[in-house]
């Protein structure tokens, strides 16, 4: 039996307001809700479920974050001192919000822009094309159209199409055959697109984790080897235009309960990051991938490293695209810092979990939000409680 749903509260890492209790998502579809071009394209008065409360809707301040810009290819030059440099800049800001964007990252401009271009494929298929390879309940793989089928308020303005990729499948076609079966045969070169975008993200992702483990001290292979066996995701998220732009929002204030973040966002720009109290923008660079920790590895450097609150806005007039990778571990390994992170006498933040149960949490018990993770252990040791003692 699972226990009660958690509410939220006020995150002890950024001062933002407390969250209103989090509903668990629904199984059914909300109300008739369907994001279609009827609906995207409306002139009457936004639809109240997508309407977002003010404290949500705080103006930003115009201002961008100073998130540092690290060139990777001192990794392939095998530059130690520079490597250390860029370690110490991955530090600083991590330490602070968890956001740097990389350049010369080794993926392929001509890739990035193919992903881009088979956005468009997934996203204007017939509606009831999309519908057919709708994303299932409790699951993280399909089509969802603002959300609908979970939330029945503050549903976010856009479409995604999610599909997990397997760290070590043998197969070279695993997204093109998931592709082929959930939007058919006609979507093949789209799977094969995301096929070698994956593989590209996870290469990168490895690297990513070698730099986080210098910078936190600890041994350099240690974050590679932990996540080499992972179950990542990837997702294209697609932000048509709004009208009613100031009444709602692409995605809602939220930190990532998975590891490790690696966005790319097209020109139009929109994403936002809560630090020192303000919102801050984070620009737009069609060279550079954006990096954000998320709550599984802020639990694996003990609270040290900062999964930060960020959101989504929409443009009144034009449509908004992004290509998102999530770092996730193996299911069932134990998420815990190295031993020799840990200074002496020093106590846990976090007790030992799974990525698997704060994955289930999170799709079927709790709208992620700024207090993601505290919440999940709150729930986790209510859970623990009913069946056997604490470890922690």
């Amino acid at each position: 039996m699972s226990p009660p749903l958690m509410e939220s509260s006020a995150s002890t890492l950024v001062i933002y307001p407390a969250s209103q209790p989090q509903q668990e998502p629904k199984n059914e579809n909300n109300g008739g809700i369907v994001f279609g071009s009827n609906l995207q394209q409306m002139q009457g008065e936004m639809p109240k479920e997508f309407l977002w409360p003010s404290r949500d809707l705080v103006d930003t301040t115009q201002e961008e974050l100073k998130e540092p810009l690290v060139d990777l290819a001192i990794f392939k030059n095998g530059d130690e001192k520079a490597i250390a440099n860029a370690a110490e800049l991955v530090r600083t800001a991590c330490l602070k919000h968890g956001f740097f964007q990389v350049i010369n990252h080794g993926v392929d401009p001509d890739l990035i822009d193919a992903a881009y271009h088979e956005i468009d494929s997934i996203f204007k298929l017939p509606l009831s094309k999309k519908m057919g390879a709708k994303r299932k309940p409790g699951g993280v793989s399909g089509y969802s159209g603002a959300h609908a089928d979970r939330y029945s308020s503050k549903l976010p303005w856009k479409e995604t199409f999610s599909f997990l990729y397997d760290h070590q499948s043998f197969s070279n076609s695993q997204i093109v055959d998931n592709f082929k079966s959930v939007l058919g045969e006609d979507l093949q070169h789209t799977g094969r697109v995301y096929q070698k975008y994956c593989e590209a993200m996870k290469d990168l992702s490895l690297v990513i984790m070698e730099l986080l483990a210098i910078s936190l001290g600890v041994d350099r292979g240690h974050y590679r080897r932990f996540f080499e066996d992972g179950d990542s995701i990837m997702r294209c998220n697609y932000y048509p235009p709004c009208n009613s732009a100031n009444l709602t929002l692409g995605t809602g204030p939220h930190t990532d309960p998975t590891s490790l973040t690696t966005l790319h966002q097209d020109q139009v720009g929109g994403l936002e990051v809560f630090v020192d109290n303000k919102w801050f923008a984070v620009r737009p660079r069609s060279e550079a991938l954006v990096i954000n920790i998320g709550d599984t590895f802020m639990a694996l450097s003990n609270g040290r490293y900062k999964s930060c609150l960020h959101r989504a806005l929409v443009d009144t007039y034009r449509e908004r695209r992004s290509l998102v990778y999530f770092v996730c571990p193996g299911e069932d390994k134990i998420v815990r810092p190295p031993d020799n992170l840990l200074c002496r006498n020093e106590e846990r933040k976090y007790p030992d979990f799974t990525w698997s149960n704060l994955f289930e949490f999170t799709q079927k018990h709790y709208r992620a939000d700024v207090a993601t993770l505290q919440s999940f252990i709150e729930w986790q040791q209510c859970s623990n409680s009913m069946s056997k003692p604490s470890n922690f």
